[in-house]
């Protein structure tokens, strides 16, 4: 993974856990849909505390590994997740040997691998035919106080990279295909900021910008009347992409 920021989440594996959203199962199952029925040896890369791995791990017989650059957050999804084997690896640089899977996965974590490197690595662990799979949720940001909110916690490497095309992968990796689902996630006043504290941008800002970011965050909720155990209903769109070795 590219940028040093990808290694930055342990410190906030608690925050990550709690805030980050879950996948729905429906886009998980579309990323693996191209497998015949007996493909089970599926790896978690960039796993970090298990979101991903939790939905993997309700199909029949998958045998999963899970595969992060933080040691911090594979201990999270140790912690959840028993007995599924988790290794110190990017997916540049995958602890696996060659053409010993039918799938990878990837949530929240393309955009900190290089695609060149990371489809050549990709491609050496996957048998012929195997599926890579892409997703990210991302806030729905044409509702206004969610773009608002956004403004406040700066943009992440994901949503820009969304914004500008989408994930890049090349040879062995073929052409990407994309879903998409819209869903909203009941969330309260607590659980946005441990959200927004688990985010790259905030986890490597100042203490006096994280201090602006709670406070303006605050004068936001406060607009929307949001108090104590309420919920609001934050939208997501999830992006699914996924790519099949040639």
């Amino acid at each position: 993974m590219s940028d040093g920021l990808s290694t930055s989440f342990g410190a906030e594996a608690h925050n990550y856990e709690l805030g980050r959203p879950d996948y729905p199962f429906e886009a998980v199952a579309w990323m693996l849909e191209p497998l015949p029925a007996d493909s089970h040896r599926i790896a978690d890369v960039g796993a970090g505390t298990g979101k991903l791995t939790r939905v993997l791990a309700k199909a029949p017989d998958a045998q999963i590994v899970a595969i992060d650059p933080d040691a911090e957050m594979l201990a999270t999804l140790r912690g959840a997740i028993p007995g599924v084997p988790t290794f110190v690896g990017t997916a540049e640089n995958l602890p696996l040997p060659d053409a010993g899977l039918d799938a990878v996965v990837l949530g929240q974590a393309w955009h900190w691998v290089d695609p060149v490197r990371g489809s050549a690595e990709v491609g050496r662990v996957l048998r012929d035919g195997g599926v890579l799979g892409l997703i990210w949720n991302i806030r729905d940001e044409r509702v206004d106080w969610v773009r608002r909110l956004t403004e406040i916690m700066h943009g992440s490497h994901a949503e820009v990279m969304l914004a500008e095309g989408g994930p890049e992968v090349v040879p062995p990796m073929g052409a990407l295909e994309e879903q998409s689902w819209e869903w909203v996630r009941p969330i309260t006043r607590e659980l946005l900021h441990r959200m927004a504290s688990s985010r790259s941008y905030v986890i490597a800002a100042s203490d006096e910008e994280k201090q602006r970011i709670r406070r303006n965050m605050d004068a936001l909720f406060d607009e929307l009347g949001l108090e104590g155990d309420a919920t609001i209903d934050l939208p997501y769109v999830t992006r699914a992409f996924r790519s099949r070795k040639g």
